[in-house]
């Protein structure tokens, strides 16, 4: 059965990316994709309300993507960008559905696998919240490309919460940190794959927990490079916007998240309450 070709000529290069996550953590995905398309207008849905995600049941989280992802596409999105391992790992064919081919869709999982598959990678560790743990498709996908690689996953759900509380380069996160990484899932892992985004705002500690002995991947800028080739494929690449847009929607305002948004984004950031 051939797959159907896809076909994006209604879409305009000037139409905003669509970025979307339960909080804070696709800011991450979102200040890469503000590095490498510094032209491109971005529309941001942190759903700061429901998080997190990863104690969330399925239903749920494919309730929060579905009705987000609609919106995105409401702004007049030409791309979505699932900036959640989370919403990725339990709603994506779902995403896929609401969106029907109108616009390409992004994941934040199926990237990072593909690339770390085609590397020399033997035992890779994946840290990552319960739902997404539980739906092993880190393995899955990772496995589906090289099926010699051991991959070994652990659910460290204290990670989002301390991180949407703010406690960065704080002794709690140093607890949390090396009481998940002294794990025997990891005892032997080369390369640990952060998987989820709100983790990389702890890249430091979790490097300084390793020293040189393992690989951290850095997950947000595969997925902006990911996200600039499917782009570039359809000519969606906008080259002439000197002065971008970028709208962030948050479901519940906090502190933190305006705090992380301007220290990427600028001190002027446009804000706003939206409850879908």
């Amino acid at each position: 059965m051939k797959t159907k070709k896809q076909d994006y000529s209604h879409l305009s290069s000037s139409q905003p990316i669509g970025i979307f996550d339960s909080g804070v953590g696709g800011l991450t995905v979102a200040k890469e994709i503000k590095r490498l398309l510094p032209n491109e207008d971005l529309i941001y849905f942190g759903d700061t309300k429901h998080l997190p995600y990863g104690e969330k049941s399925k239903e749920a989280i494919i309730e929060y993507s579905t009705k987000i992802t609609n919106f995105l596409l409401e702004q007049n999105c030409k791309a979505i960008v699932i900036a959640c391992n989370t919403a990725t790992a339990n709603a994506l064919n779902e995403v896929m559905q609401s969106v029907a081919g109108r616009v390409p869709v992004i994941d934040v999982i199926n990237p990072v696998a593909e690339k770390v598959s085609y590397e020399i990678h033997n035992n890779v560790g994946v840290i990552a919240t319960k739902a997404t743990v539980n739906s092993g498709l880190y393995k899955k996908s990772i496995r589906k490309h090289n099926k010699w690689i051991k991959v070994d996953e652990l659910a460290t759900p204290l990670l989002v919460p301390a991180i949407e509380e703010g406690f960065k380069n704080h002794p709690i996160t140093h607890a949390i940190i090396y009481n998940y990484l002294s794990n025997n899932k990891l005892k032997n892992i080369e390369t640990l794959i952060l998987g989820c985004t709100h983790y990389p705002l702890l890249i430091d500690e979790i490097k300084q927990y390793y020293g040189n002995r393992v690989r951290v991947i850095d997950s947000p800028n595969i997925v902006a490079n990911h996200l600039k080739i499917i782009l570039d494929k359809y000519n969606l690449l906008n080259d002439n916007n000197p002065k971008p847009n970028y709208h962030f929607y948050l479901s519940d305002l906090t502190k933190n998240f305006e705090k992380i948004s301007k220290k990427f984004f600028g001190k002027t950031i446009d804000l706003e309450f939206k409850v879908l």
